[in-house]
Protein backbone atom coordinates (compact mmCIF):
# COMPACT_ATOMS: atom_id res chain seq x y z
CA UNK A 1 0.00 0.00 0.00
CA UNK A 2 2.70 2.28 1.31
CA UNK A 3 4.82 1.56 -2.62
CA UNK A 4 1.90 2.38 -4.37
CA UNK A 5 1.08 5.41 -2.82
CA UNK A 6 4.52 6.36 -3.18
CA UNK A 7 4.29 5.26 -7.07
CA UNK A 8 1.70 7.46 -7.53
CA UNK A 9 3.00 10.58 -5.28
CA UNK A 10 6.10 10.35 -7.82
CA UNK A 11 4.14 10.03 -10.54
CA UNK A 12 1.90 13.03 -9.91
CA UNK A 13 4.87 15.21 -9.41
CA UNK A 14 6.37 14.10 -12.72
CA UNK A 15 3.24 14.88 -14.77
CA UNK A 16 2.96 18.57 -12.56
CA UNK A 17 6.59 19.24 -13.45
CA UNK A 18 5.87 18.26 -17.76
CA UNK A 19 2.96 20.25 -17.81
CA UNK A 20 4.63 23.56 -16.51
CA UNK A 21 8.01 23.03 -18.16
CA UNK A 22 9.27 26.75 -18.46
CA UNK A 23 9.53 27.64 -14.91
CA UNK A 24 13.19 28.62 -16.11
CA UNK A 25 11.88 31.31 -18.57
CA UNK A 26 11.50 34.43 -16.36
CA UNK A 27 10.11 37.77 -17.28
CA UNK A 28 12.55 40.56 -18.46
CA UNK A 29 13.70 43.14 -16.02
CA UNK A 30 13.22 47.29 -16.52
CA UNK A 31 14.93 48.35 -19.64
CA UNK A 32 17.96 50.07 -17.90
CA UNK A 33 19.98 51.56 -20.90
CA UNK A 34 19.29 53.25 -23.48
CA UNK A 35 19.13 51.10 -26.73
CA UNK A 36 19.53 51.78 -30.53
CA UNK A 37 18.56 49.33 -33.43
CA UNK A 38 20.42 50.21 -36.36
CA UNK A 39 20.94 49.56 -40.04
CA UNK A 40 17.61 48.11 -40.43
CA UNK A 41 14.51 47.59 -42.67
CA UNK A 42 12.33 49.46 -40.45
CA UNK A 43 8.79 48.65 -40.92
CA UNK A 44 6.74 51.02 -38.89
CA UNK A 45 3.28 49.49 -38.71
CA UNK A 46 1.20 52.05 -40.65
CA UNK A 47 2.36 52.17 -44.04
CA UNK A 48 5.96 53.07 -43.73
CA UNK A 49 9.08 51.54 -44.33
CA UNK A 50 12.51 53.03 -43.44
CA UNK A 51 15.18 51.56 -45.39
CA UNK A 52 18.45 51.54 -43.84
CA UNK A 53 16.72 52.83 -40.65
CA UNK A 54 17.13 53.18 -36.41
CA UNK A 55 15.02 52.48 -33.70
CA UNK A 56 16.23 54.00 -30.22
CA UNK A 57 14.17 53.70 -26.83
CA UNK A 58 15.30 54.34 -23.57
CA UNK A 59 13.40 53.88 -20.35
CA UNK A 60 9.95 51.28 -22.53
CA UNK A 61 10.00 54.69 -24.43
CA UNK A 62 10.39 54.41 -28.51
CA UNK A 63 12.42 57.98 -28.51
CA UNK A 64 13.79 57.71 -32.17
CA UNK A 65 12.53 56.04 -35.33
CA UNK A 66 14.01 57.45 -38.84
CA UNK A 67 17.24 57.34 -40.89
CA UNK A 68 20.07 56.13 -39.37
CA UNK A 69 22.15 59.12 -40.68
CA UNK A 70 20.15 61.22 -37.72
CA UNK A 71 19.79 58.93 -35.03
CA UNK A 72 21.04 59.98 -31.38
CA UNK A 73 23.62 58.19 -29.67
CA UNK A 74 22.69 55.11 -27.88
CA UNK A 75 24.48 53.12 -24.15
CA UNK A 76 23.79 49.73 -26.39
CA UNK A 77 23.60 49.25 -30.16
CA UNK A 78 22.44 46.37 -32.00
CA UNK A 79 23.40 46.06 -35.43
CA UNK A 80 20.56 45.09 -37.57
CA UNK A 81 21.93 44.81 -40.73
CA UNK A 82 19.92 42.78 -43.20
CA UNK A 83 17.58 42.72 -41.07
CA UNK A 84 13.68 43.43 -40.16
CA UNK A 85 12.03 45.59 -37.63
CA UNK A 86 8.36 45.26 -36.47
CA UNK A 87 6.18 46.53 -34.16
CA UNK A 88 5.20 43.53 -31.53
CA UNK A 89 2.12 41.55 -33.49
CA UNK A 90 -1.13 41.35 -31.55
CA UNK A 91 -3.44 38.93 -30.96
CA UNK A 92 -6.93 39.63 -30.61
CA UNK A 93 -9.91 37.55 -29.19
CA UNK A 94 -8.16 34.79 -27.88
CA UNK A 95 -8.61 32.60 -25.14
CA UNK A 96 -4.55 32.69 -24.37
CA UNK A 97 -4.12 31.97 -20.73
CA UNK A 98 -7.73 31.01 -20.23
CA UNK A 99 -6.96 27.61 -21.58
CA UNK A 100 -4.15 25.65 -21.02
CA UNK A 101 -5.30 21.49 -22.21
CA UNK A 102 -8.54 21.82 -23.56
CA UNK A 103 -8.97 18.08 -22.82
CA UNK A 104 -8.22 18.71 -19.41
CA UNK A 105 -10.94 20.53 -17.24
CA UNK A 106 -9.06 21.54 -14.45
CA UNK A 107 -6.68 23.62 -17.01
CA UNK A 108 -10.00 25.60 -18.82
CA UNK A 109 -11.70 28.67 -17.04
CA UNK A 110 -13.01 30.20 -20.02
CA UNK A 111 -16.99 29.89 -19.29
CA UNK A 112 -19.12 31.03 -16.81
CA UNK A 113 -22.44 29.62 -15.77
CA UNK A 114 -25.89 31.33 -17.31
CA UNK A 115 -26.68 33.66 -20.33
CA UNK A 116 -26.18 37.60 -18.88
CA UNK A 117 -22.15 37.81 -17.30
CA UNK A 118 -21.42 41.79 -18.26
CA UNK A 119 -19.56 41.50 -14.59
CA UNK A 120 -17.09 38.49 -15.75
CA UNK A 121 -13.63 39.86 -15.98
CA UNK A 122 -11.60 37.39 -17.81
CA UNK A 123 -8.25 39.08 -16.97
CA UNK A 124 -9.01 37.71 -13.32
CA UNK A 125 -8.64 34.10 -14.23
CA UNK A 126 -5.34 35.17 -16.81
CA UNK A 127 -2.26 32.35 -16.22
CA UNK A 128 0.86 34.66 -16.91
CA UNK A 129 3.10 31.18 -16.70
CA UNK A 130 0.56 29.46 -19.76
CA UNK A 131 3.33 27.45 -21.47
CA UNK A 132 1.48 28.46 -24.49
CA UNK A 133 2.44 31.99 -24.33
CA UNK A 134 6.54 31.80 -25.12
CA UNK A 135 5.72 29.77 -28.44
CA UNK A 136 3.81 32.66 -29.70
CA UNK A 137 5.89 35.14 -28.66
CA UNK A 138 8.71 33.27 -31.12
CA UNK A 139 6.86 33.65 -34.10
CA UNK A 140 6.33 38.06 -32.96
CA UNK A 141 2.96 38.23 -30.76
CA UNK A 142 3.75 40.42 -27.88
CA UNK A 143 -0.01 41.19 -27.08
CA UNK A 144 -3.15 39.25 -26.87
CA UNK A 145 -6.78 40.14 -26.06
CA UNK A 146 -7.98 37.72 -23.83
CA UNK A 147 -11.93 37.05 -23.57
CA UNK A 148 -14.61 35.24 -21.86
CA UNK A 149 -16.35 32.34 -23.76
CA UNK A 150 -20.03 31.48 -23.18
CA UNK A 151 -23.72 32.29 -24.15
CA UNK A 152 -24.92 35.14 -24.66
CA UNK A 153 -23.13 38.35 -22.64
CA UNK A 154 -20.23 36.59 -21.88
CA UNK A 155 -18.05 39.45 -19.59
CA UNK A 156 -14.94 41.79 -20.13
CA UNK A 157 -12.24 41.00 -21.73
CA UNK A 158 -8.85 42.07 -21.62
CA UNK A 159 -5.46 43.20 -23.77
CA UNK A 160 -2.12 41.68 -22.02
CA UNK A 161 1.29 41.80 -22.91
CA UNK A 162 3.20 38.48 -23.07
CA UNK A 163 5.87 39.07 -20.25
CA UNK A 164 4.59 38.78 -16.88
CA UNK A 165 4.74 37.79 -13.45
CA UNK A 166 0.83 37.53 -12.84
CA UNK A 167 -2.50 38.83 -14.53
CA UNK A 168 -1.62 42.26 -12.58
CA UNK A 169 1.78 42.39 -14.50
CA UNK A 170 0.11 41.29 -17.87
CA UNK A 171 -2.90 44.03 -17.18
CA UNK A 172 -2.00 46.21 -20.62
CA UNK A 173 -5.55 47.32 -20.92
CA UNK A 174 -8.02 45.95 -18.67
CA UNK A 175 -11.58 45.58 -19.18
CA UNK A 176 -11.60 46.81 -22.60
CA UNK A 177 -14.93 45.40 -23.76
CA UNK A 178 -17.93 43.18 -23.73
CA UNK A 179 -18.37 40.37 -25.58
CA UNK A 180 -22.12 39.01 -27.01
CA UNK A 181 -22.20 35.60 -28.71
CA UNK A 182 -24.89 36.38 -31.04
CA UNK A 183 -27.09 33.15 -31.73
CA UNK A 184 -26.88 31.63 -35.21
CA UNK A 185 -29.97 32.96 -37.29
CA UNK A 186 -29.71 29.73 -39.44
CA UNK A 187 -32.70 26.77 -39.60
CA UNK A 188 -30.80 23.44 -39.54
CA UNK A 189 -33.72 21.25 -41.07
CA UNK A 190 -32.92 17.32 -40.03
CA UNK A 191 -32.56 17.26 -36.21
CA UNK A 192 -28.37 17.56 -36.77
CA UNK A 193 -26.45 14.65 -35.51
CA UNK A 194 -29.43 13.52 -33.52
CA UNK A 195 -31.68 13.40 -36.09
CA UNK A 196 -31.28 9.39 -35.91
CA UNK A 197 -32.32 9.28 -32.29
CA UNK A 198 -35.52 11.38 -32.87
CA UNK A 199 -36.20 9.46 -35.27
CA UNK A 200 -36.42 6.54 -32.62
CA UNK A 201 -38.46 8.63 -30.38
CA UNK A 202 -41.41 9.36 -32.74
CA UNK A 203 -43.27 12.33 -34.20
CA UNK A 204 -41.07 15.17 -32.74
CA UNK A 205 -42.91 18.91 -32.05
CA UNK A 206 -41.67 20.87 -34.50
CA UNK A 207 -40.02 24.64 -33.42
CA UNK A 208 -38.79 27.43 -35.49
CA UNK A 209 -35.07 27.74 -34.38
CA UNK A 210 -34.55 31.26 -36.01
CA UNK A 211 -37.51 32.31 -33.89
CA UNK A 212 -35.69 30.98 -30.70
CA UNK A 213 -32.91 32.93 -31.59
CA UNK A 214 -34.57 36.58 -32.29
CA UNK A 215 -36.25 35.96 -28.62
CA UNK A 216 -33.35 35.53 -27.06
CA UNK A 217 -31.35 38.44 -28.90
CA UNK A 218 -34.61 40.37 -28.09
CA UNK A 219 -34.21 39.10 -24.42
CA UNK A 220 -30.15 40.96 -24.77
CA UNK A 221 -31.94 44.34 -26.11
CA UNK A 222 -34.18 44.18 -23.01
CA UNK A 223 -31.35 43.77 -20.71
CA UNK A 224 -29.63 46.76 -21.94
CA UNK A 225 -32.73 48.73 -22.37
CA UNK A 226 -33.56 48.27 -18.41
CA UNK A 227 -29.05 49.02 -17.82
CA UNK A 228 -29.84 52.18 -19.75
CA UNK A 229 -32.49 52.83 -17.80
CA UNK A 230 -31.06 52.34 -14.30
CA UNK A 231 -27.83 54.44 -15.19
CA UNK A 232 -30.58 57.35 -16.20
CA UNK A 233 -32.07 56.98 -12.14
CA UNK A 234 -30.81 59.55 -9.72
CA UNK A 235 -28.83 58.70 -6.46
CA UNK A 236 -30.59 56.13 -4.62
CA UNK A 237 -31.25 53.40 -6.33
CA UNK A 238 -31.00 50.11 -5.33
CA UNK A 239 -27.59 48.80 -6.65
CA UNK A 240 -27.91 46.42 -9.51
CA UNK A 241 -24.30 44.77 -10.38
CA UNK A 242 -24.76 43.39 -13.61
CA UNK A 243 -26.47 46.83 -14.29
CA UNK A 244 -23.34 48.89 -13.21
CA UNK A 245 -20.92 46.73 -15.57
CA UNK A 246 -22.42 47.76 -17.82
CA UNK A 247 -21.56 51.47 -18.01
CA UNK A 248 -18.50 51.51 -19.71
CA UNK A 249 -20.06 50.57 -22.47
CA UNK A 250 -22.65 53.36 -22.42
CA UNK A 251 -20.11 55.88 -21.78
CA UNK A 252 -18.45 54.33 -24.50
CA UNK A 253 -15.27 54.00 -22.65
CA UNK A 254 -15.63 49.75 -23.85
CA UNK A 255 -16.04 48.27 -27.01
CA UNK A 256 -19.20 45.83 -27.95
CA UNK A 257 -17.45 42.49 -29.34
CA UNK A 258 -20.17 40.84 -30.99
CA UNK A 259 -18.99 36.88 -31.94
CA UNK A 260 -21.61 36.75 -35.17
CA UNK A 261 -20.58 35.29 -38.86
CA UNK A 262 -24.19 35.32 -40.94
CA UNK A 263 -25.06 38.73 -42.64
CA UNK A 264 -28.28 38.69 -40.75
CA UNK A 265 -26.47 38.55 -37.51
CA UNK A 266 -24.96 41.74 -38.65
CA UNK A 267 -27.63 43.57 -39.94
CA UNK A 268 -29.21 42.62 -36.42
CA UNK A 269 -25.35 44.02 -34.67
CA UNK A 270 -26.27 47.63 -36.16
CA UNK A 271 -29.40 47.95 -34.42
CA UNK A 272 -26.74 47.90 -31.10
CA UNK A 273 -25.03 51.12 -32.88
CA UNK A 274 -28.58 52.80 -33.34
CA UNK A 275 -30.08 52.05 -30.10
CA UNK A 276 -27.79 52.03 -28.07
CA UNK A 277 -24.84 54.17 -29.41
CA UNK A 278 -22.35 51.23 -29.05
CA UNK A 279 -19.00 50.87 -30.52
CA UNK A 280 -19.35 47.86 -32.09
CA UNK A 281 -16.67 45.62 -32.90
CA UNK A 282 -17.30 42.20 -35.22
CA UNK A 283 -15.42 38.90 -34.38
CA UNK A 284 -15.50 35.92 -36.67
CA UNK A 285 -17.67 37.74 -39.39
CA UNK A 286 -17.03 35.20 -42.28
CA UNK A 287 -19.08 36.81 -44.50
CA UNK A 288 -18.94 40.59 -43.66
CA UNK A 289 -17.21 40.68 -47.12
CA UNK A 290 -20.84 40.97 -48.29
CA UNK A 291 -21.96 44.01 -46.41
CA UNK A 292 -18.74 46.00 -46.11
CA UNK A 293 -20.36 49.09 -47.19
CA UNK A 294 -23.13 48.92 -44.69
CA UNK A 295 -20.25 48.37 -42.20
CA UNK A 296 -18.41 51.63 -43.23
CA UNK A 297 -21.36 53.68 -43.31
CA UNK A 298 -22.60 52.74 -39.60
CA UNK A 299 -18.67 52.74 -38.06
CA UNK A 300 -18.72 48.95 -37.15
CA UNK A 301 -14.92 47.40 -36.90
CA UNK A 302 -14.40 43.74 -37.92
CA UNK A 303 -12.14 41.21 -36.18
CA UNK A 304 -11.92 38.40 -39.24
CA UNK A 305 -11.29 35.16 -37.05
CA UNK A 306 -9.88 32.90 -38.77
CA UNK A 307 -8.46 33.11 -42.96
CA UNK A 308 -7.42 29.61 -43.48
CA UNK A 309 -10.88 28.13 -43.72
CA UNK A 310 -13.40 27.00 -46.03
CA UNK A 311 -15.85 30.00 -47.15
CA UNK A 312 -19.10 29.83 -44.98
CA UNK A 313 -21.22 29.35 -48.38
CA UNK A 314 -21.54 26.61 -51.25
CA UNK A 315 -21.69 28.78 -53.94
CA UNK A 316 -18.44 31.22 -52.16
CA UNK A 317 -15.17 31.20 -54.26
CA UNK A 318 -12.99 28.61 -52.33
CA UNK A 319 -10.35 31.52 -51.36
CA UNK A 320 -13.04 33.55 -50.22
CA UNK A 321 -11.65 33.63 -46.73
CA UNK A 322 -8.13 34.58 -47.91
CA UNK A 323 -9.73 37.59 -49.78
CA UNK A 324 -12.32 39.25 -47.31
CA UNK A 325 -9.86 41.16 -45.68
CA UNK A 326 -9.30 43.09 -49.18
CA UNK A 327 -12.93 43.38 -49.61
CA UNK A 328 -12.84 45.45 -46.06
CA UNK A 329 -9.78 47.39 -46.92
CA UNK A 330 -11.55 48.24 -50.02
CA UNK A 331 -14.82 49.90 -48.65
CA UNK A 332 -12.54 51.56 -46.00
CA UNK A 333 -13.98 48.99 -42.82
CA UNK A 334 -11.63 49.37 -39.91
CA UNK A 335 -10.61 45.79 -39.55
CA UNK A 336 -7.86 43.34 -37.76
CA UNK A 337 -6.92 39.62 -38.51
CA UNK A 338 -6.82 36.68 -36.17
CA UNK A 339 -5.50 33.40 -35.46
CA UNK A 340 -8.08 31.43 -33.81
CA UNK A 341 -7.35 27.70 -34.86
CA UNK A 342 -7.30 25.22 -31.65
CA UNK A 343 -4.15 23.72 -32.91
CA UNK A 344 -2.12 26.85 -33.64
CA UNK A 345 -3.00 28.92 -30.39
CA UNK A 346 -2.08 32.61 -32.39
CA UNK A 347 1.02 31.05 -33.10
CA UNK A 348 0.55 31.57 -36.77
CA UNK A 349 -1.13 35.16 -37.05
CA UNK A 350 1.71 36.90 -39.18
CA UNK A 351 1.57 33.84 -41.55
CA UNK A 352 -2.44 34.47 -41.70
CA UNK A 353 -1.25 38.04 -43.11
CA UNK A 354 1.19 36.44 -45.12
CA UNK A 355 -1.89 34.77 -47.20
CA UNK A 356 -3.88 37.97 -46.90
CA UNK A 357 -1.38 39.93 -48.43
CA UNK A 358 -0.85 37.10 -51.41
CA UNK A 359 -4.56 37.14 -51.99
CA UNK A 360 -4.87 41.48 -52.71
CA UNK A 361 -4.05 43.52 -48.98
CA UNK A 362 0.01 43.58 -49.66
CA UNK A 363 2.51 43.14 -47.08
CA UNK A 364 2.61 46.46 -45.24
CA UNK A 365 -1.45 46.46 -45.33
CA UNK A 366 -1.42 42.72 -44.41
CA UNK A 367 1.37 44.01 -41.72
CA UNK A 368 -1.02 46.92 -40.63
CA UNK A 369 -3.88 44.69 -40.05
CA UNK A 370 -2.44 42.67 -37.41
CA UNK A 371 -0.17 45.79 -35.56
CA UNK A 372 -1.71 49.31 -35.85
CA UNK A 373 -5.38 48.40 -36.73
CA UNK A 374 -5.32 45.24 -34.39
CA UNK A 375 -4.23 48.43 -31.70
CA UNK A 376 -7.16 50.60 -32.77
CA UNK A 377 -9.55 48.16 -32.74
CA UNK A 378 -8.75 47.07 -28.80
CA UNK A 379 -8.56 50.37 -27.66
CA UNK A 380 -4.27 50.92 -27.40
CA UNK A 381 -3.01 52.83 -30.39
CA UNK A 382 -1.99 55.08 -28.10
CA UNK A 383 0.39 53.00 -26.84
CA UNK A 384 1.66 50.31 -29.28
CA UNK A 385 1.01 49.16 -32.92
CA UNK A 386 3.33 51.26 -34.82
CA UNK A 387 6.92 52.17 -33.86
CA UNK A 388 6.64 56.14 -33.20
CA UNK A 389 8.06 58.43 -31.00
CA UNK A 390 6.16 58.57 -27.66
CA UNK A 391 4.88 55.22 -28.04
CA UNK A 392 5.82 52.14 -25.97
CA UNK A 393 9.04 50.26 -27.32
CA UNK A 394 6.82 46.92 -28.58
CA UNK A 395 9.84 45.75 -31.13
CA UNK A 396 10.11 42.62 -33.18
CA UNK A 397 13.51 41.54 -35.02
CA UNK A 398 13.67 39.49 -37.76
CA UNK A 399 15.91 37.68 -40.01
CA UNK A 400 13.45 37.46 -42.78
CA UNK A 401 9.93 38.81 -43.73
CA UNK A 402 7.97 37.80 -40.19
CA UNK A 403 5.13 37.34 -42.75
CA UNK A 404 6.48 34.47 -44.76
CA UNK A 405 6.51 31.10 -42.49
CA UNK A 406 9.71 29.86 -44.56
CA UNK A 407 12.56 33.24 -43.85
CA UNK A 408 10.79 34.82 -40.62
CA UNK A 409 13.20 34.22 -37.79
CA UNK A 410 12.81 36.18 -34.70
CA UNK A 411 16.13 36.92 -33.39
CA UNK A 412 15.12 39.84 -30.74
CA UNK A 413 11.73 41.08 -29.22
CA UNK A 414 11.02 43.87 -26.81
CA UNK A 415 8.15 44.56 -24.75
CA UNK A 416 7.98 48.20 -23.08
CA UNK A 417 11.99 48.22 -23.72
CA UNK A 418 12.07 44.89 -21.88
CA UNK A 419 14.38 42.24 -23.85
CA UNK A 420 12.23 39.55 -23.44
CA UNK A 421 13.38 35.44 -23.55
CA UNK A 422 12.61 33.94 -26.83
CA UNK A 423 13.35 30.34 -25.13
CA UNK A 424 10.07 27.97 -25.06
CA UNK A 425 9.01 24.65 -24.68
CA UNK A 426 9.61 23.89 -28.29
CA UNK A 427 13.44 25.54 -28.38
CA UNK A 428 13.85 23.07 -25.40
CA UNK A 429 12.95 20.47 -27.27
CA UNK A 430 14.68 21.12 -30.34
CA UNK A 431 18.11 21.57 -28.79
CA UNK A 432 17.31 18.67 -26.61
CA UNK A 433 17.33 16.83 -29.68
CA UNK A 434 20.13 18.26 -31.32
CA UNK A 435 22.03 17.33 -28.08
CA UNK A 436 21.09 13.76 -28.26
CA UNK A 437 21.88 13.48 -32.29
CA UNK A 438 24.30 15.06 -32.34
CA UNK A 439 23.41 18.44 -34.69
CA UNK A 440 25.57 21.18 -34.45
Amino acid sequence: MKKSFLYISVLTLLLSKATVAQDDVYPAARQTKKTAITNATVHVGNGNVIENGTVVFDNGKITYAGAASGAPSAETTIDAKGKHVYPGIILPASNLGLQEISGVRGSTDINELGDLNPSVRSIVAYKAESIITNTIRANGVLFAQVIPGGQLIAGQSSVVQLDAWNWEDAAYKADNGMHFYMPSLLARPGGGRFAALLALLGPQQQSDPVKAALDRIEGVKAFFREAKAYHQKDAGKEINLKFEATKALFDKKQKFYIHCSQVKQMLIAIDFVKEFGFDVVLVGAGESWQVADILKQNNISVILTQEHNLPTLDDDDVDQPYKSATYLQKAGVLYCLNDDDPQNRGRNLPFNAGTAAAYGLGKEEALKAITYNAAKILGIDDRTGTLEVGKDANIVISEGDILDMKSSIITNAFIQGRGISLQSKHTQLFERYKHKYGIK
